[in-house]
């Protein structure tokens, strides 16, 4: 089997999402700005998945994501109705969505499923008249009734009645004008009720378009070659301008302005077709913006950006700057993370699952703390591509080690840069290059021991365990009497256990272990069942749980080793596949799953993540699946999991996907050591509150009893973790009265004990 699926379950989260979102929070970027829109006072802007306005009147600032109800699909294009006060989203797979003025979501699926190639589904342009829509997408032309909510007719405009790219579409003295991708421009009257018939449709300008509009009575068209033509009777075209170039990606008009956009430049022509004002790219200081579209609202120029979200300035005087977008990571495609009780930490670099760094990535560092919100460090200010994961000092949260799956490591301390430390500044047996013609320095995950000194691995050279240890010298260890061809070894994610033996996962050649303390220092993990039975030699996770049990995930499932001691007890490593009984018969749990990530909270439950089919939240055995959240059930944005995250002091779970950041918060967090800081929340409980009850602060297999003031009892649990919830209903059959409720906490052994009050109003 590929998955295990517990049916029932996810079935029980499609229908409670909404009531559960107050769980999950959203960590999206709104930098990279696909489409713009306008209302009289309000600008609305669409990044990848998610959408955001800014109020012109107060500069209040809304946003709405997949938290809130959005699909976690790709947005292609947005639209405000100021008749209807209505918002249409369209997204490159045909699906729609409809904002209502009360904020109501509505999901259309019409374009979606139609029977036609899902490749050609995209939705490119709305264009509203009287109250019809009619939406430009990559098969033809739809109708939609903005009053009724229906779609109306489809127009497949191509030869022969074939589907055909439209860019988009303008009106002009009683016509529909389609700019097609690559038959043209074509022309029908608006009142024809058989524009069905693609014969309807009159090519008026041949080659191919990519933006059309109306502006002034004139049509304006853009040539996907960059040559702007205009037209007064919508028959005949001329050459307006020079090229373009690069070309456009996008054109639109206001009441008194057309713009035109490049990546480079906004062109802004006033009502007499002359050049007001253009603002190039290299206006903006200290960056390089590319652009994306641009309108004008109340004397301001919106300009949206591919990476610097929207860019705001004044059209009398195009000279200072803003940057408007509302704060949040650099981009959505966060590579890994790493969550401290304080901050949580974003970078962007990666590989391909062959461990291949090309393309490089040149993006920075984000930084989120709840009382600042985010930093963003950019790449500028680092100079080294390719970040891939960040390890904290556990004993100092303010220095942090960043590896560069291509330059080295970067040491910083109170969010500076300190240094970069390669080949040139770490002697002999410090870092190393790949080769003298190809100098890469493939550095993955770094961890620290007990003793404070810093391992992590290098990549594709003889010695590719480094240390740095405590007292700052450097330290190398070679993998040849393990590894025939160590050369080409490429090294994932690395853990220190208990027993001070690191775990490296590889990308071909299993997991292996060392400890300098036991003989033999080396030891693997890998295919085949006298080698280690894993079910492939690329580890693409590891974790040890509170038992001490290693769960290794690959790209073909997941194993099991019963304890981490066994490295310094036995010679010879097996792993076990974890079996379920699903229908009565036996099966592996995972299997054939590519598993990306897998962590272990405060209960010992194991959160694994997976490339395609999102994330699992298995009990401590494995043997109970007590979650599945993909984009179908749950705001999670991307069933590919890059990284998974947890706050270990409040239970915060971090998801890391290829569409964007989200958490969930969890109830297992780690346990205390004692009883002295439990706290009870909220407290009191208001009538308007939806959620549990939470205890907080617990020691592990505490003994928790609510009673009523009089003393009856009407709950009681053991903590798993440090944190139990509470219902507030007595033993789960109806909700307790209003009043004060009495909690008596008491340690498994009895020698400690706790007493906290909660009042509850009804």
């Amino acid at each position: 089997m590929k998955y295990f699926f517990i049916l029932i379950f996810a079935l029980t989260l499609q229908n409670s999402f909404c009531q559960n979102n107050q769980l999950w929070k959203g960590y999206f970027s709104y930098n990279t700005i696909i489409d713009i829109t306008q209302s009289e006072n309000t600008f609305f802007a669409a990044s990848q998945n998610a959408l955001f306005s800014r109020s012109n009147l107060t500069n209040e600032i809304k946003t709405t994501n997949t938290i809130d109800g959005l699909p976690s699909q790709s947005i292609s294009s947005v639209y405000y109705s100021t008749t209807f006060n209505k918002t249409l989203i369209g997204y490159e797979n045909g699906l729609m969505i409809v904002i209502q003025p009360d904020g109501t979501i509505t999901t259309v699926v019409d374009i979606l499923n139609k029977q036609i190639p899902p490749n050609i589904k995209k939705i490119n342009h709305f264009n509203e008249i009287d109250g019809m829509v009619y939406i430009a997408c990559d098969f033809g032309i739809v109708q939609y009734n903005l009053s009724t909510l229906q779609f109306g007719d489809t127009y497949f405009i191509g030869s022969i009645a074939s589907e055909i790219v439209v860019a988009q579409t303008a009106i002009l003295n009683g016509y529909i004008y389609a700019a097609t991708a690559t038959e043209g421009i074509k022309r029908a009257e608006i009142t024809n009720p058989n524009l069905i018939d693609a014969n309807q449709w009159i090519s008026v300008a041949s080659g191919n378009f990519s933006n059309i509009v109306t502006f002034q009575d004139n049509l304006f068209a853009i040539a996907t070659s960059g040559q702007i033509v205009r037209s007064t009777n919508g028959t005949g075209f001329f050459n307006f301008g020079t090229p373009l170039s690069p070309t456009a990606v996008d054109m639109r008009t206001t009441d008194t302005e057309l713009l035109i956009t490049t990546p480079d430049t906004v062109f802004i022509y006033n009502e007499q077709f002359a050049l007001q004002i253009r603002v190039d790219n290299y206006f903006i200081p200290e960056i390089f913006a590319q652009f994306t579209c641009a309108t004008i609202l109340n004397n301001t120029l919106y300009i949206g950006s591919r990476r610097h979200g929207v860019i705001t300035t004044s059209v009398d005087n195009p000279t200072t700057f803003n940057f408007i977008s509302p704060s949040g990571p650099i981009k959505n495609n966060i590579f890994s993370i790493n969550s401290t009780t304080n901050n949580l930490w974003a970078v962007y670099g990666g590989y391909t699952v062959d461990y291949d760094p090309n393309p490089l990535q040149f993006f920075g560092i984000s930084k989120f703390n709840s009382e600042n919100g985010w930093l963003n460090i950019p790449y500028e200010a680092l100079n080294t591509p390719n970040l891939v994961r960040v390890t904290v000092n556990p004993a100092n949260e303010n220095q942090i080690f960043v590896s560069s799956y291509f330059s080295g490591l970067l040491k910083f301390e109170n969010d500076v840069l300190v240094t970069t430390l390669n080949h040139t500044n770490t002697g002999s047996n410090g870092l190393e290059i790949t080769s003298p013609d190809n100098p890469d320095i493939r550095l993955e995950q770094s961890a620290y021991d007990k003793a404070g000194n810093l391992w992590l691995t290098n990549g594709l050279v003889p010695k590719a365990l480094k240390v740095l240890r405590a007292n700052g010298q450097w330290q190398s260890y070679g993998f040849e009497s393990i590894l025939q061809n160590v050369r080409n070894s490429r090294f994932g994610k690395l853990v220190v256990d208990k027993n001070n033996t690191k775990w490296m996962a590889t990308n071909s050649d299993g997991l292996i272990g060392f400890n300098e303390a036991v003989n033999p220092q080396f030891k693997i993990i890998t295919e085949g069942s006298d080698e280690g039975n894993l079910p492939s030699p690329s580890v693409q996770a590891i974790a040890i749980d509170t038992r001490n049990q290693m769960w290794i995930g690959t790209r073909k499932g997941l194993r099991i080793l019963s304890s981490v001691d066994r490295f310094t007890a036995e010679e010879d490593l097996t792993t076990n596949a974890i079996i379920i009984e699903e229908e009565g018969v036996g099966a592996e749990l995972l299997d054939e799953q590519f598993i990306t990530d897998i962590m272990v909270d405060g209960a010992n439950n194991k959160w694994v993540g997976t490339l395609d089919a999102g994330v699992f939240l298995f009990s401590a055995n494995g043997q109970e699946t007590l979650q599945q959240f993909t984009t179908s059930n749950s705001p999670l944005p991307s069933n590919s999991i890059n990284d998974i995250d947890i706050n270990t002091t409040t239970g915060e779970v971090f998801f890391a996907t290829t569409g964007g950041l989200v958490s969930f918060k969890g109830n297992a967090i780690k346990p205390s050591d004692n009883l002295q800081n439990v706290i009870v929340y909220p407290n009191p409980v208001r009538p308007d509150f939806e959620g549990t009850v939470k205890i907080a602060g617990l020691l592990s297999k505490a003994n928790i009893k609510i009673t009523d003031i009089e003393g009856n009892l009407v709950y009681e649990t053991i903590s798993v973790g440090g944190t139990i919830e509470w219902d507030t209903k007595a033993f789960g059959k109806y909700k307790v009265a209003s009043g004060v409720y009495m909690i008596f906490i008491a340690s498994d052994d009895g020698l400690e004990t706790k007493v906290k009050k909660v009042m509850i109003i009804r």
